[in-house]
């Protein structure tokens, strides 16, 4: 990767429409491509519903208010929904709900997902698994889900990987080298809430010792 580690935005994608989608806080890579290019491409969808699934951390919420700022709608949350907010959704094309799980009132969500087929609205749910691997109880619901398009970020790649060390330790105004960077891409777990768990802890662990984060620093977080 020839990526300037100094120069935070000659590695963030620079998005080329006006006015929405650029995000310099968002990196687009293979990991989440497709969502991204779906979700610019409403409202030509095949279907009026849509499940952005992937592990906490990936981005989801992001791509959700990125898809707002352009788009407009109301993002709702599926652990707090309740009868008035079905009647605030008349007012909006798009309704986004957001972390989707076994613990919801199915009811309710159900209902959601009458009004928004038959007023012909969209629905963006997102979730940490895929919405038909959801356990719901309720046959109906389970029946919906499978009018959903399915699109799930995967793990990151190492250029995804490689942005979101970045972007987090520049969050904490910690600026280290692109060498410390690659070796921890090659020594830690695949998955994003790895990568926030240690940037975590190397920081916290630099400023204990009050060390600048080295080599040294990083091994021993990583357990080595």
């Amino acid at each position: 990767m020839d990526l300037k580690v100094t120069n935070l935005n000659q590695l963030i994608l620079k998005f080329d429409y006006e006015n929405n989608f650029k995000d310099d806080d968002f990196y687009v890579s293979k990991s989440n491509k497709d969502i991204f290019d779906l979700l610019n491409d409403w409202p030509r969808w095949e279907k009026n519903f849509l499940n952005i699934n992937g592990e906490r951390y990936s981005g989801k919420t992001h791509l959700i208010n990125i898809f707002i700022k352009k788009f407009k709608g109301i993002k709702l949350n599926s652990n707090l929904l309740n009868n008035e907010d079905l009647s605030k959704i008349k007012m909006h094309e798009n309704i986004i709900l957001e972390d989707l799980n076994e613990k919801v009132d199915e009811k309710l969500i159900y209902s959601l997902f009458n009004i928004i087929d038959l007023d012909n609205k969209f629905i963006i749910v997102t979730s940490n698994k895929s919405i038909i691997d959801i356990n719901f109880s309720l046959a109906d619901l389970k029946s919906r889900t499978k009018n959903f398009l399915l699109q799930k970020i995967e793990k990151p790649d190492d250029d995804l990987m490689f942005a979101l060390i970045l972007k987090n330790l520049s969050d904490r105004q910690i600026s280290i080298d692109k060498k410390l960077i690659d070796f921890i891409i090659k020594r830690i777990d695949r998955s994003y809430g790895n990568i926030f768990n240690f940037i975590y802890k190397v920081d916290e662990l630099s400023l204990k010792k009050r060390k600048p984060i080295d080599f040294r620093l990083i091994k021993e977080v990583l357990g080595d």
